[in-house]
């Protein structure tokens, strides 16, 4: 069995300038067809599909220095957006100023291919640090983006062959901010406060207004906390073949006082990642409903009058049940979240 899997390298510097200018075409071609489609919509009230699109687009490529795929792709995702986001114009893709859109350039599979050890896409050819072997892989459709500090990657889609998992036994994860995620089997990550630890440093250098060196800190901060929730993920993908996760949500704490320790703990990037390693993997992975899950008692399945409750609660990190059992209470709620996803509802957990 087979799946895909998305793969990014990083592009050479030297690239920078052409990709810069071929990001600026893909931005003419957006806001474009943003115009368009506005227009078809204010004055006859209809709303234009890629299909539509493509004929104002077509022959275009050539004098934009873009490949033909690209206007397609452009079109495509256009439409997508719009629909996504239900209004009848989209914001403008900005080619300069301080607001200005981070470069993308995307295409279609068959408009890139690995030749002679590189990247060949519209008649240039693309030096990457290739930390994938991607001559061993049939390229399918992808991008080239640039991030933040301006450095561009090529990603693309690739098909490989599902791996599946040797592990065994099953667990359930309690998300939260003390450790960013408790397993049922008491395994642990620790919360590794990346942005509070360079804090300092982002605030100095805001201050003294080093931009370059902002972006270098922001980045520091994305890797560091990316490399802990990967590693993470994959230990839990090896040794297990069932995962199963609450479902609190960031969105809606990043309102509250806790929103910078919420957006630092990365819950989001934790469950996306396992999602689609799960996925690979073939082994089974779920969100569930969390509610009272602190609260209850693993063991009997009460809800004692000593468990902690509200936000009053949140420092009370172990607690006795009147069943005389003594909690940690990130691992009571983690092997709570296991019953619920094994469709074993703990006695006293009411709506589970």
């Amino acid at each position: 069995m087979n799946h895909t899997k998305t793969l990014q390298v990083r592009v050479r510097d030297k690239h920078a300038p052409l990709l810069r200018q071929m990001a600026r075409s893909v931005n003419l071609v957006w806001n474009y067809l943003n115009e368009l489609s506005h227009r078809s919509i204010c004055e006859r009230g209809v709303f234009l599909s890629a299909f539509d699109l493509h004929p104002y687009t077509k022959g275009a490529g050539k004098e934009l220095g873009l490949h033909s795929q690209t206007l397609q792709y452009v079109a495509a995702e256009y439409v997508t957006r719009r629909k996504q986001s239900r209004k009848a114009r989209l914001n403008w893709r900005k080619s300069g100023g301080v607001r200005r859109s981070l470069g993308w350039v995307p295409f279609n599979t068959g408009a890139a291919s690995w030749k002679n050890g590189q990247v060949y896409h519209n008649g240039h050819y693309f030096k990457v640090w290739d930390s994938y072997g991607l001559a061993q892989y049939r390229l399918r459709s992808g991008s080239f983006s640039e991030d933040a500090r301006g450095r561009w990657y090529f990603n693309v889609v690739v098909e490989l062959e599902t791996q599946l998992s040797t592990g065994q036994g099953a667990v359930g994860i309690d998300l939260g901010l003390k450790d960013v995620a408790t397993c049922s089997d008491g395994q642990r990550l620790e919360n590794g406060r990346f942005y509070h630890d360079l804090e300092p440093k982002l605030v100095s250098a805001q201050r003294a207004g080093k931009k370059a060196r902002v972006r270098a800190i922001h980045a520091k901060i994305a890797n560091r906390r990316k490399d802990a929730l990967h590693k993470f993920s994959r230990s839990l993908v090896e040794r297990c073949n069932t995962i199963i996760v609450g479902d609190v949500s960031p969105q809606k704490l990043v309102r509250t006082k806790m929103a910078k320790s919420v957006l630092d703990a990365g819950w989001g990037q934790l469950k996306t990642m396992l999602a689609y390693k799960c996925a690979h993997a073939g082994i089974v992975f779920k969100v569930v409903n969390e509610a009272y899950t602190t609260q209850t008692c693993s063991c009997c399945g009460a809800l004692p009058d000593s468990r902690p409750r509200g936000i009053a609660g949140l420092g009370i990190r172990e607690w006795i049940c009147e069943c005389g059992v003594t909690h940690d209470r990130d691992e009571n709620a983690a092997r709570n979240i296991l019953a619920l996803g094994h469709e074993r509802p703990v006695e006293g957990i009411p709506g589970a």
